[in-house]
């Protein structure tokens, strides 16, 4: 065999980003089992759309906590922008479903690139009680606006339009869920693209040592401010599916309540790991409902232990839980062969 004639080697570091890039089944087999849940439980559409919306809200969190390392305590902030922003514009005649997430997503991001700049200045407590004050200046002025927003009483009277003038948001939540799954898998689609990318690499490098990744030439600030910013958006939209799903803004959007339920969410499914929202949004509304409905009063207890058993049995989460299980079963076939 001659030179021209050899095969061209792949360096190794194109082997394993094509790797990281790959669909497995179990990811395939996540988003089919999506799908099938729309025959499957027709009677419970509205709930598997909270738990998309969720889901996705704690993606946009797990992209600037999980991947980036910034703590927060006030993502609600986004997401009640994004909820406002859908609200509002049906009450000014833009009734399009998708037009209100186009603008709901650029407001919840234009807020979050200005207030980057408060944000990323500081380290995790200074960020903690920063975000926690924006969180909170929100809630107080939608509170106040009662005129713009209900205040306490929620922003009614809303009218959404048909999805691409075509399809009624009826009262069985079949075109909502339709809806709320083909949004969340195309804008998880793109932040799985980033995530498994260098720009994904970086940000793990940012996270685990800055100084290094100052050293190799990694532009910290812009890569934080454009997570930050990109978290803002989604979170954005996610509160827009919302309003749109339920037609009623609470003003308990932007609560702080909203910003720990999503911290305990992604802590659940388990940080960095892309799917740990959806997962965590499953396991704690599922709980949440089932344990409210066997006792009303004291469920917080029960949902409190299921945390903690997470967080100190379950390294990383469920997501945690389910890689460990996978290496476990792996290296147990490994050794039975001979």
């Amino acid at each position: 065999m001659n030179a021209d004639q050899q095969p061209a080697l792949t360096p190794p570091y194109l082997s394993t980003l094509a790797a990281r890039e790959r669909w497995g089944r179990a990811e395939i087999a996540f988003w089919i089992g999506l799908v099938a849940v729309y025959f499957l439980f027709p009677n419970h559409l509205m709930f598997a759309s909270q738990i998309l919306i969720t889901g996705l809200f704690a993606v946009s969190l797990d992209l600037i906590l999980g991947y980036a390392g910034i703590v927060t305590l006030g993502h609600a902030a986004f997401f009640g922008l994004g909820a406002y922003t859908a609200g509002l514009l049906t009450k000014v005649g833009v009734t399009e479903p998708a037009m209100g997430l186009v603008v709901a997503g650029l407001v919840a991001g234009i807020f979050g690139y200005l207030s980057s700049y408060l944000v990323l200045r500081g380290r995790d407590l200074s960020r903690l009680m920063i975000t926690l004050g924006i969180g909170l200046l929100l809630y107080e002025v939608a509170n106040r606006a009662t005129d713009i927003t209900g205040g306490v009483d929620g922003l009614q009277g809303m009218a959404v339009g048909k999805l691409l003038g075509l399809f009624d948001f009826g009262l069985y939540g079949k075109t909502a869920y339709l809806y709320v799954l083909v949004v969340s898998f195309l804008l998880f689609l793109m932040v799985r693209s980033l995530m498994t990318a260098p720009y994904g690499l970086s940000l793990r490098s940012i996270r685990e040592n800055q100084q290094r990744a100052v050293a190799i030439g990694i532009p910290i600030r812009a890569r934080l401010t454009n997570i930050y910013t990109l978290s803002a958006v989604i979170a954005g939209i996610s509160g827009a599916l919302l309003t749109q799903t339920t037609q009623f803004v609470a003003i308990d959007v932007f609560a702080f309540q909203r910003s720990a339920d999503l911290l305990m969410v992604l802590l659940i499914g388990g940080t960095a790991t892309l799917y740990g929202g959806f997962v965590g949004a499953a396991v704690f509304l599922i709980a949440q409902n089932w344990l409210s409905s066997i006792n009303a009063e004291y469920w917080l207890f029960w949902l409190g232990l299921l945390l903690i058993i997470t967080t100190r049995y379950l390294r990383g989460g469920v997501m945690g839980g389910l890689k460990t299980l996978h290496r476990l079963s792996a290296r147990a076939k490994e050794g039975e062969k001979p």
